[in-house]
């Protein structure tokens, strides 16, 4: 019965824990909280503890029924707990819920990524300056236009004291004509 899943077995917890952290881990474990070697409450835990991969959905099936027991199965890092014996059902539709879990967090996962390639894009833009060609006045964001000095004061707070450049001091003392900027 593994309706529509590739199924992927483990002998005991160490074996389950390695193909969990593996690089093609399913993105959906049921785990029995009976294991040898490592139970299915560390095999949860250790699992969480890598919070920069891939989303798994963990199902914890087993016999213990207690509400502390539940509450221990859910704490450790179990998505969801199934009791012994379980009904086929039940099950199939908390793996089809964990399933739809995944899948959202996968589109969310593309999302973010999505989201800093265009964040990357407006910083690059933001960092582009309109500048008048001729008169040299800045565009702000607004759609008016600033002397260069002004747009620069407004946004920084900078102020400017205005001299004149060794070229051109040459170039007037030459009697030659300056380019006026503003």
């Amino acid at each position: 019965m593994n309706w529509g899943f590739a199924v992927v077995t483990a002998e005991d917890g160490e074996e389950a824990l390695a193909i969990l952290e593996s690089e093609d881990a399913p993105s959906l474990a049921i785990l029995d909280w009976m294991m040898p070697k490592m139970d299915g409450l560390e095999v949860c835990a250790r699992v969480r503890e890598h919070a920069n991969r891939p989303y798994i959905y963990l199902v914890l099936l087993t016999a213990k029924s207690q509400k502390e027991e539940i509450a221990a199965g859910l704490q450790a890092g179990a998505d969801d707990y199934v009791i012994k014996p379980f009904d086929p059902d039940e099950l199939r539709a908390r793996l089809t819920v964990g399933q739809r879990v995944v899948d959202l967090e996968r589109a969310l996962a593309r999302k973010v990524v999505d989201l800093e390639a265009a964040l990357g894009d407006v910083k690059k833009l933001k960092s582009l300056l309109p500048i008048c060609m001729y008169c040299k006045s800045v565009r702000d964001d607004q759609d008016y236009w600033h002397t260069i000095d002004a747009y620069i004061h407004q946004e920084t707070g900078t102020d400017f004291s205005h001299g004149i450049c060794p070229s051109c001091l040459a170039k007037l003392q030459a009697g030659e004509p300056v380019a006026h900027r503003t």
